[in-house]
């Protein structure tokens, strides 16, 4: 029999303390070992999201204008919601949530209010780009010519009375300045933040699968479109030089770059030559020229339609 009711729970609480030492000894040892095999894992390619991310880029985005050139007006009347906006409407909500999968899976912890800020500037960005590019494509089918500025477009010019004009010239704003810079700045951004999680030691490094070299020419081939149309080169190179500069700077620590990061950086690269090439081969266009003064010269594709190619369907 105990003496006190306090010899009593301290007996107790020896009793339990060995317990509880070897149940934090088993969640000690059972968390690292999770790590152990977490760090140990080699980092695998994310087929799924690269794949979702090509397919919907071209059906939704590249794909989108073309559905609104190809479909009969008379579905959709030039009051209501073409085709293409309900295109453009799945890639506003789809895009996002890739984003946000792409980025649960880097091996790196990223800033989490950074993420977020950026998917609501995307989904802002992309929701104004959708009513001013609507209204755009709207226009073309009655005559808008993208070659030209809005002041010079026959449609334009004799409107009456000419403050309409300056309505235009703010939903062009609207379309190809503000929209456009909310909404890739901050694709481009993510992009960027997945890619600095994207490294691996030297001895784990994995070059890119089958799998990633299928899909890398389509994906190179759709930025270019985005850079080129979107008239973000600037944007573009930045990024780019940037992730040169990262690459660099893991490479004094011994790291190298995963099958992910090998994936997006070549796709980065390939832009950059179909970039190259599409500029030569307008350089001496001057009309283009003329929609497009100062140093950088980067003509939209549909510029370039609505110039020669139009008029000859």
């Amino acid at each position: 029999m105990y003496s006190s009711r306090g010899e009593m729970q301290a007996t107790m609480r020896k009793r339990q303390n060995p317990v509880i030492l070897q149940g934090s000894v088993f969640h000690q040892s059972r968390h690292g070992s999770r790590d152990s095999e977490s760090s140990s894992k080699k980092p695998q390619f994310h087929l799924d999201l690269w794949f979702y991310f090509t397919v919907q880029n071209w059906l939704l985005d590249f794909g989108r204008p073309i559905v609104m050139i190809i479909l009969p007006l008379e579905w959709f009347p030039l009051n209501k919601p073409s085709a293409g906006d309900y295109f453009h409407m799945a890639y506003n909500v789809i895009t996002p949530f890739l984003l946000l999968k792409l980025i649960e899976r880097s091996p790196k912890t990223l800033p989490r209010s950074a993420v977020y800020v950026c998917i609501i500037m995307f989904v802002m960005g992309a929701s104004i780009h959708l009513v001013g590019d609507s209204i755009n494509h709207r226009l073309i089918l009655s005559g808008y010519q993208l070659h030209l500025s809005v002041r010079e477009n026959p449609i334009i010019k004799n409107l009456k009375p000419e403050t309409l004009i300056d309505s235009f010239e703010l939903l062009y704003y609207y379309d190809e300045s503000l929209g456009h810079s909310m909404w890739y700045i901050p694709f481009f951004l993510i992009l960027f933040l997945y890619f600095t999680g994207c490294f691996t030691h030297v001895k784990e490094g994995k070059a890119m699968p089958l799998s990633a070299w299928l899909l890398v020419g389509p994906s190179g081939l759709y930025y270019w479109y985005l850079v080129t149309e979107g008239q973000i080169f600037i944007l573009y190179i930045f990024t780019f030089f940037a992730m040169m500069a990262i690459i660099m700077h893991q490479k004094r620590k011994g790291f190298v770059l995963d099958s992910n990061g090998l994936f997006l950086f070549y796709t980065f690269c390939i832009t950059l030559a179909l970039i190259a090439v599409w500029v030569a081969c307008l350089w001496n266009d001057k009309i283009l020229r003329k929609k497009y003064p100062g140093v950088i010269y980067v003509p939209e594709p549909w510029a370039f339609y609505t110039l020669h190619m139009k008029d000859q369907r």
